[in-house]
């Protein structure tokens, strides 16, 4: 494995079968890297197939070249192995639970919100038929009472109107009632169904860019960070290597480094900086903002699921509510007190009441408002998996947040061992540096 990698991180071959040896582990590489590469496409991105293979192919291709040809760019595609564990890494994996919860969450919540609207419109429907239907119970009573009026006025015999029916007049034709539920019904669907799929292009997008720039930021900043190493003796220049250990015994000057400065760390050791720390604190505390807004998602998908699965058994317990109608109409006739004026002797008529009609009668009547004939699709219960997968995917993001400081280390030691005559200089001067801090104290 160290002649390979000696192989690989030389800038030219020394003889033929270094050259070979350099074209197959590349031939390697981009191969694994294509396949990958073809799968993020076509699974992640959802690219069609035809594309995602011809993107595939021809990234290998390009790859291929550029690693076997150009030194600088092999060590650069080498750091970006371990720049995926650092903040790039984590937006990628990020995008990916966006990706997750789009696809599977908010279509179960839109899902479920229907399923709320169909019980809604079926009660509406039916308390509605059973509304119109007791149109016709009034119309019996009011013609019923009618002839109870008539045949009062004929026993009278003082006043008889010529009908004495009410005019009671409903819509018997309810299928414009039914028709604008439906229209209505129909535009909240449309518009449910124009939401769901505005969410779903915004977010494929919008991951598509993401994924998109991450990519090239990802070899941004690894080419960033080899420009700064080869050009900048201070920059990210704090480790004890082997090189500055072997330059402090030859110098005797080992005393430098056997209590050395705080901001010092071991590539390979353990030891977190201050800086470092605090570092991996923020983007925890970032990745626990974005993972809160995920389960605020994830908890609307399952009370969208308990409302509607709620809403659909207590629509089909919904007992039937009697309503009853009572007329009582009571006729009588009042004989007032006669006497012959002027004539005490004269008889007296007493006065008195006499009934003439008396009309009581209930009717019955029951309000429905279900039926088994409403079309309700059932509720989707949510995916347990899902939650399984982000949380899976969150654990690693927060392990990430600390093995990045590990991966940036080890983007150095892949630049010193690309370029070893400039990790010399950068130990020289480290050393310089450390004397001076001894003299000075």
């Amino acid at each position: 494995v160290a002649n390979l990698w000696l192989v690989y991180s030389k800038p030219v071959p020394a003889n033929g079968r270094e050259l070979w040896t350099l074209f197959l582990q590349c031939s390697c590489i981009t191969v694994v890297i294509g396949g990958l590469f073809y799968n993020w496409m076509f699974a992640s991105l959802e690219y069609p197939w035809h594309l995602s293979v011809a993107m595939a192919i021809s990234f290998s291709l390009l790859l291929l070249l550029t690693l076997f040809l150009v030194h600088p760019a092999r060590c650069v595609f080498t750091m970006i192995m371990p720049t995926l564990g650092t903040k790039q890494g984590r937006k990628l994996l990020l995008s990916t639970c966006i990706m997750i919860v789009v696809v599977n969450v908010i279509p179960n919540i839109i899902s479920n919100i229907k399923t709320i609207l169909q019980v809604i419109k079926c009660i509406c429907k039916n308390s509605s038929d059973s509304l119109l239907n007791s149109t016709a119970l009034l119309g019996t009573a009011s013609w019923e009472f009618g002839d109870a009026i008539q045949e009062t006025g004929h026993a009278i015999n003082i006043y008889q109107p010529m009908n004495g029916h009410f005019q009671f007049s409903s819509l018997k034709n309810s299928s414009l009632i039914y028709q604008q539920m439906h229209l209505a019904g129909e535009k909240i669907g449309r518009d449910f169904l124009a939401a769901e799929v505005l969410v779903k292009d915004s977010v494929r997008i919008g991951n598509k860019l993401v994924a998109g720039f991450s990519m090239l930021y990802l070899c941004f900043e690894s080419t960033w960070y080899l420009k700064n190493y080869l050009t900048n003796f201070r920059f990210d220049n704090f480790y004890i290597t082997k090189k500055l250990e072997r330059l402090a015994v030859e110098r005797k000057a080992a005393h430098l480094l056997v209590s050395p400065p705080r901001n010092l760390v071991r590539p390979t050791g353990m030891k977190l900086s201050r800086e470092e720390v605090v570092v991996c604190l923020v983007q925890a505390m970032l990745l626990t903002v974005a993972l809160m807004l995920m389960l605020v998602v994830v908890a609307m998908d399952h009370f969208a699921f308990s409302v509607a699965d709620t809403a659909e058994r207590k629509a089909a317990q919904f007992s039937v509510v009697p309503v009853t109608l009572s007329i009582k109409y009571r006729v009588s006739a009042g004989v007032p007190s006669l006497s012959l004026h002027g004539d005490p002797a004269a008889c007296q008529i007493i006065g008195g009441e006499l009934p003439l009609k008396e009309f009581k009668k209930s009717y019955h009547h029951y309000l429905t408002f279900s039926s088994a004939h409403c079309r309700i699709s059932p509720p989707t219960p949510p995916d347990p998996s899902v939650l399984l997968v982000i949380g899976l995917l969150f654990c690693i993001l927060y392990a990430t947040v600390f093995l990045g400081t590990y991966a940036h280390r080890l983007c150095r030691k892949i630049a010193g061992s690309f370029f070893e005559s400039w990790e010399e200089k950068r130990a020289l001067y480290l050393y310089k540096k450390l004397c001076r801090k001894h003299k000075e104290g």
